[in-house]
């Protein structure tokens, strides 16, 4: 059998698939499927939705538009604030039986001190992942639009928690590597990405955008090509592991992403389809090993892109 245990930031993972935040409810799916859910969780970590300081309704309807080989959101992070959160949802994220990554996301460095500090508290926590695309309240510039910022929030966070920080990327910028390089110089243990590709509908019988917030992220198999040249170039000049995604939907897919650099995977859209998508992935994964002439997984890993 292939051994497929493998590591994140020091996170010792029992394979390398992953979830990406906000695409898998795992409390939901508990409800529905209760502990057959746990006895065979999908992913080898878990990556919440992302939090917020205080509470929010998200964006309003509608939220979502199907493509040919993809997906538009404009979900908007609804969730319950940090507090809540902490509160109401750790517990049974807690017993989900893998690793748990906590998504946050704040408009100021000083509001994502708080939620560091608060989240990294927790012992159920075992890293956190920074969603840094919202605009900065004193510069106006999104910060991981902006590699200064992003270095910035970085060498203000790490001093904070010895746990690792994952900050995630957007692709929606000329050079991500140069975000990429900010994060790893400011402190960062890891990036992920690819985040959504800025995307819109128009509603074929109203003649307007179909997107209550007129506008959303696209992802699924269309933004994959997108995804695999970032990944590859972001992985071929930081020391730190990447965590890759977008559109990633069976494990030829995924294993495409480990030979483009990445050091795990996260599935996204796929689990709106399939709710054992990640599960699909890491079951297939020996054979697409096998077929691409790696006898193991840390194998591809360390292979190199010609």
């Amino acid at each position: 059998m292939t051994d497929l245990a493998t590591d994140i930031c020091g996170i010792p993972l029992a394979g390398p698939v992953l979830n990406g935040s906000g695409t898998f409810d795992a409390l939901a799916a508990r409800r529905v499927f209760g502990d057959a859910l746990v006895e065979e969780f999908p992913f080898d970590c878990y990556v919440s939705k992302t939090i917020t300081m205080n509470p929010r309704p998200g964006n309003p309807p509608y939220r979502l538009w199907e493509t040919p080989s993809g997906m538009i959101n404009s979900i908007g992070l609804p969730g319950p604030g940090v507090d809540g959160f902490l509160e109401r949802d750790l517990v049974g994220l807690s017993e989900l039986g893998v690793p748990l990554i906590v998504s946050v996301m704040a408009d100021s460095a000083e509001d994502f001190a708080i939620l560091v500090e608060k989240v990294a508290a927790r012992e159920e926590v075992s890293g956190i992942e920074l969603n840094v695309s919202c605009p900065n309240v004193h510069s106006g510039l999104i910060v991981g639009e902006q590699p200064s910022e992003t270095e910035a929030l970085m060498k203000a966070l790490r001093p904070l928690t010895s746990k690792p920080l994952i900050v995630k990327l957007t692709p929606n910028v000329a050079n991500p590597h140069e975000v990429a390089l900010a994060a790893e110089a400011g402190g960062a243990d890891s990036v992920s990405m690819i985040n959504t590709v800025k995307a819109a509908a128009i509603d074929p019988v109203s003649n307007r955008a179909w997107l209550g917030a007129g506008a959303g992220g696209l992802s699924g198999p269309a933004v994959r090509p997108i995804a695999l040249a970032q990944v590859r170039a972001v992985s071929s000049v930081v020391e730190i592991p990447v965590i890759g995604m977008g559109g990633i939907s069976d494990a030829e897919s995924a294993l495409e992403f480990i030979l483009a650099g990445a050091r795990v995977v996260a599935v996204g859209t796929e689990n709106f389809r399939d709710p054992k998508a990640g599960k699909a992935v890491t079951d297939g994964l020996p054979a697409a090993l096998e077929r691409r002439g790696f006898g193991s997984l840390d194998e591809a890993q360390s292979a190199t892109l010609a």
